[in-house]
């Protein structure tokens, strides 16, 4: 699979430790992997666009096969666009199972050469979301184990200012 491209989407609104994961593994099986931040219309994001894909390259600095983009619209075109073969998507439990073929399903119907992979999360990672990130840091809580460390501080402010 080191010839083929692979996407790594996401809102990555923060960047967690559970998303650094899911990449740095992605990045050991395929050749290339592009995180590209998209565009949630049902999510009211905390992190601009640019702001996230920021995040996203100091946390992925160090694994050299791995590039970040932004894009909004349909994942399937943007796999097209980019000749990816795969997208990568994490587990934590099986509600998101559900969610996440259903996407899968309907990215295959629309770009027939690309497929799904997924991959469960990380025993320590199940029970961490960014949502879950913005609600204890917005309370003052200690987030330094959710979020990777080169962002830690820009994460923290920012919730802390929004709580205000």
């Amino acid at each position: 699979m080191k010839n083929i491209t692979a996407i790594c989407p996401g809102s990555f609104d923060p960047v967690t430790v559970g998303h650094l994961d899911i990449i740095s593994r992605a990045s050991k099986m395929f050749g290339n992997v592009i995180v590209v931040v998209m565009t949630n219309t049902t999510k009211s994001p905390c992190f601009t666009v640019e702001e996230r894909i920021e995040m996203l390259r100091k946390t992925t600095a160090g694994i050299e096969n791995v590039s970040v983009d932004s894009y909004y619209g349909l994942l399937a075109d943007y796999a097209k666009k980019r000749n990816a073969g795969a997208i990568i998507k994490g587990l934590r439990a099986m509600s998101d199972f559900e969610y996440e073929f259903q996407m899968a399903l309907t990215n295959k119907k629309l770009n027939p050469d690309v497929e799904t992979v997924f991959l469960t999360t990380s025993v320590q990672n199940m029970y961490l979301s960014s949502s879950m990130v913005k609600q204890i840091g917005s309370m003052n809580g200690d987030i330094r184990d959710f979020v990777p460390d080169v962002i830690q501080d820009e994460i923290i402010k920012r919730l802390q200012e929004r709580a205000r």
